[in-house]
């Protein structure tokens, strides 16, 4: 824990980019783009700024509206309408798209406790604004702590280096914050420091995440026979993913891939929202290849921009290929069959009871994704839960259990 309490947000902001806002107004199509240059397969999304207005903390809290992700546009594009007018759904404004969520975002100073913004991340939180400044001083060098390159001091050296005096620091008069200007943290970036903070969490990293809690057993799930469509109904909001699933005779599940935001992020979303309309969820995640009953039209978000709709005439009709979403199956389009052959791009992202944290953190931030799912020790098929950011947040800052007065040992 001391780790969290010696360093603030202003320490995982050294080389962050300036935040861009993406507005309400901005289309779909825009957004694609857009995702595919951010974190954790999603954008944060604000109402226009009024230019006469000078801007205080509440006031640009307030314009934040939430978070639009893949998986979101995604299931918005695979809706009747979207599909029966494709450069029409394109051009909506983001704002008609968005699920409006303003406790998504949190605007905090950079001299703000990282164990502070970490409770808050726990709590839902997905992204912290920060100030961009330098040349404040907030922290004691006597725990290592840099800032910009150069060393924090107590701002009132009288007090001693206490933790006191490092919990309740905050910006001196020599601070200098970057006006309209901030960075964005993510989750993503907060795994990225612990992985560099693991000699100062032993021995959690090298513990189970079955010892540690950070299996959440409630996850979500869908058959894979049942149709792909039906997913959208369950996704929950973290992590934003459902397991498509078989059932066993002996009443279990095994995982054969996942429809969610990290999936899709960089994936085909016109083919990937045909598919999701109109295929079964095991179709979805596996691909049917050379299926002469499928067929996809032949076009792409950028054709689709470039030639104006559909205005630019008939299209050719090309089979439909987990290709075209940009997964990479294997050819059997039967399930429950080869399943332990199946490596391909759309395979799911596993890890096992018995995986170490540090391992399992190492996963997300090397596949960039939000989640891992859990199989048994024994069957890496069967399935056990799900580890997301928010359970491993959880895991790190866990109080210990309190040791045991030796007077009281019999």
């Amino acid at each position: 824990m001391a780790v969290f309490l010696y360093h603030v947000v202003g320490d995982l902001t050294v080389g962050k980019p300036e935040q861009v806002e993406f507005t309400e107004t901005e289309t779909v199509e825009a957004a694609i783009k857009a995702i595919g240059e951010s974190t954790e397969g999603g954008i944060a999304v604000w109402k226009q700024r009024k230019r006469s207005v000078t801007e205080n903390a509440d006031l640009r809290q307030n314009r934040f509206i939430g978070i639009l992700n893949s998986l979101d546009i995604v299931a918005f594009l695979a809706r009747e309408e979207s599909l029966a007018d494709q450069h029409k759904a394109l051009q909506t404004p983001v704002g008609q798209v968005v699920v409006p969520n303003n406790f998504l975002l949190k605007q905090l100073d950079p001299a703000t406790r990282l164990i502070d913004a970490l409770e808050m991340m726990k709590q839902g939180v997905r992204r912290l604004l920060v100030p961009k400044s330098i040349g404040w001083r907030g922290m004691s060098k006597r725990f290592s702590i840099l800032y910009n390159g150069k060393w924090l001091k107590n701002i009132d050296n009288s007090s001693g280096n206490n933790i006191n005096s490092v919990a309740n620091a905050r910006p001196s008069s020599s601070t200098t914050i970057i006006r309209d200007k901030f960075c964005c943290l993510s989750r993503e970036d907060v795994i990225c420091f612990l992985i560099g903070c693991l000699g100062a969490l032993a021995p959690l990293p090298l513990s189970s995440i079955d010892s540690v809690g950070a299996i959440n057993l409630n996850y979500c799930s869908i058959e894979a026979s049942v149709p792909a469509i039906e997913a959208i109904r369950k996704v929950p909001h973290d992590p934003s993913a459902v397991a498509v699933v078989e059932s066993t005779p002996d009443g279990e599940y095994t995982i054969i891939g996942d429809i969610s935001a990290t999936k899709l992020w960089k994936c085909d979303y016109l083919a990937a929202a045909w598919a999701l309309a109109n295929l079964s969820a095991g179709q979805f995640v596996m691909g049917v290849e050379d299926n002469p009953s499928r067929l996809l039209p032949g076009f792409s978000v950028d054709q689709i921009a470039n030639n104006g709709g559909n205005n630019a005439g008939p299209v050719k009709q090309r089979k439909f290929s987990s290709r075209s979403i940009g997964f990479f199956s294997n050819s059997s389009p039967s399930f429950g069959i080869g399943r332990s052959m199946y490596r391909g791009r759309s395979a799911p992202l596993t890890c096992k009871v018995t995986s170490s944290l540090a391992a399992v953190m190492a996963q997300m931030l090397s596949h960039r994704t939000t989640h891992v799912w859990v199989t048994e020790a024994e069957n890496e098929d069967v399935l056990v839960g799900v580890v997301s950011y928010g359970d491993i947040l959880a895991a790190v800052t866990k109080q210990p259990p309190a040791a045991i007065p030796e007077t009281q040992i019999s």
